[in-house]
């Protein structure tokens, strides 16, 4: 079955025909093995990263539904549009495969972050480890960045979007950003946190009271799973990152 998102896409002005198209029931299979990766549409979701009876404030009604409904979907609708990109003539109209392109970034990143946000989840709240030392050399204390992160969330509820908090290295630090839909990011910034404010991650339990919804995602953050991203994003980078070394190594 379509989501609500599918069916509108269906519906959009490009076409049932540029989007979304489901082949006829009565079509050959088409063979996935003889298409390039990008074009296969075979990724599957991963399941939770956690038992989704055990956290404190948010049922297990409420992250299942999450997790099937709005992840997993939008790990189907990204197979679809892959296919369809993979099944356009070589004589497509331009539009056609914008369409497709642009909805194929709002369900990679919608991925993307809903499976760092699940995996932000399952731990005490407790803050520590290395990604402290970079909170608080960005903002002079873990308090001050806790206060931006909320009012960051408080400022997209009703509505939808994301809080991320991200390592940019051009500037070797870390910066809470908001993301008002799936295709608004910061360019070369790795998300270490993530909060889901899109109703759906939290209504069910919390109804329009977005604050008590970021209570209970502060409740439960597993800074573990923060500092290992970070651990994994700061040994990947070149000792010469930042623009300003870049900038230096040219001199």
């Amino acid at each position: 079955m379509l989501n609500r998102r599918e069916a509108f896409a269906l519906m959009a002005g490009v076409g049932a025909s540029t989007v979304f198209r489901p082949p006829r029931a009565d079509a050959a299979a088409p063979d996935d093995g003889a298409k390039p990766p990008a074009y296969r549409g075979n990724a599957e979701p991963k399941p939770l990263p956690f038992d989704p009876t055990t956290l404190r404030g948010l049922s297990e009604k409420l992250l299942r539904s999450h997790h099937e409904h709005d992840y997993a979907s939008a790990v189907r609708r990204l197979n679809l549009i892959r296919q369809q990109i993979g099944q356009l003539p070589r004589d497509a109209a331009p539009f056609r495969m914008g369409a497709l392109k642009r909805e194929e970034l709002v369900a990679t990143n919608s991925i993307v972050l809903h499976q760092i946000y699940f995996e932000s989840l399952g731990g005490d709240g407790k803050a520590g480890g290395g990604i402290v030392g970079l909170i608080n050399a960005r903002y002079g204390s873990l308090e001050t960045w806790e206060h931006d992160f909320r009012r960051t969330g408080l400022s997209l509820a009703g509505g939808s979007g994301w809080v991320v908090l991200a390592f940019a290295p051009h500037e070797q630090a870390v910066h809470n950003h908001a993301s008002w839909d799936h295709a608004h990011a910061v360019a070369w910034g790795t998300p270490l946190l993530v909060m889901d404010m899109h109703e759906h991650a939290y209504a069910l339990d919390y109804g329009a009271d977005a604050k008590g919804y970021i209570d209970a995602f502060f409740a439960n953050i597993d800074w573990g799973q923060v500092n290992r991203r970070t651990d994994d994003v700061r040994s990947q980078l070149h000792p010469l990152t930042s623009v300003e070394s870049h900038r230096a190594s040219r001199t």
